[in-house]
């Protein structure tokens, strides 16, 4: 190595030679796949957010049955009249029903694909993995689902078409709903309970998943999103239950 002593008046100063410092390494370009996982994960978060408006909507509605038949009854058939004389009769409904389908098959599909690429991810399962230390609502999440579908499917047969339904009668809702929740049909309810706790589990994770999604990352606000939605899952558990048990303690009738 080179070297040379500058005298400058009054300064001296000491200058090699050194070998050129290798160049800066471009920044990795964002994959297409990463692209697209971040765009799944915001589609399940807005989706999902529709989903929660809606439940919470529509749990609303249900608690007027504590009113009284003539008032439950006003209520549905309210929904029938939404938008005329804009629209036709029910057109809302069917509307709404759309865009409730447009959702959930859009959260079913990305967590699908999510799943997916987080398994090929990881094609080769360590043989003493640890644990992975979760909330019992995030690794429920899956089969939770399965059992919120098949309770979407059921409930639309039983007092949307009336096909499952012991009355059946379009014209009367309040009495559907109490003839479903009867003591003797003591198995719906149980199916109700189930379907309605897997909810419960489901929209505590997802309400947290989707805060961290839309970029809530300060520990701070984790703790203030979990807490919110423990609190509105169990508000949502609370008003839902609160229909089929009243009418299977006979509190309605």
């Amino acid at each position: 190595m080179l070297q040379r002593l500058l005298t400058v008046p009054g300064v001296a100063v000491d200058t090699r030679t050194r070998p050129n410092a290798a160049p800066a390494r471009p920044a990795k370009p964002v994959r297409r796949g990463a692209r697209s996982s971040v765009a799944l994960k915001l589609l399940m978060a807005v989706t999902g957010i529709l989903l929660v408006l809606f439940l919470f909507a529509h749990m609303a509605g249900n608690l007027k049955i504590f009113v009284g038949a003539e008032a439950f009854d006003h209520y549905a058939h309210w929904l029938r009249t939404i938008g005329t004389p804009l629209l036709p009769e029910q057109w809302y409904l069917w509307i709404q029903r759309a865009g409730l389908t447009f959702a959930v098959l859009g959260h079913i599909v990305a967590a699908t694909i999510l799943a997916r690429r987080a398994r090929k991810a990881r094609p080769v399962r360590y043989a003493h993995r640890p644990k992975v230390q979760g909330s019992y609502a995030a690794r429920t999440m899956r089969w939770g689902g399965v059992i919120i579908l098949l309770f979407v499917i059921y409930h639309i047969l039983d007092l949307t078409t009336g096909d499952l339904n012991p009355v059946g009668d379009s014209a009367h809702p309040y009495a559907n709903v109490v003839a479903d929740f009867a003591p003797g049909r003591w198995y719906v309810t149980l199916f109700y309970t189930l379907a309605v706790v897997s909810i419960g589990f489901h929209l505590r994770h997802g309400i947290f998943s989707a805060a961290r999604t839309l970029g809530q990352r300060t520990a701070r606000g984790e703790r203030r999103a979990r807490a919110i939605a423990l609190v509105l899952s169990v508000v949502l558990v609370a008003g839902y239950l609160s229909v089929p048990f009243a009418v299977l303690t006979g509190l309605v009738k």
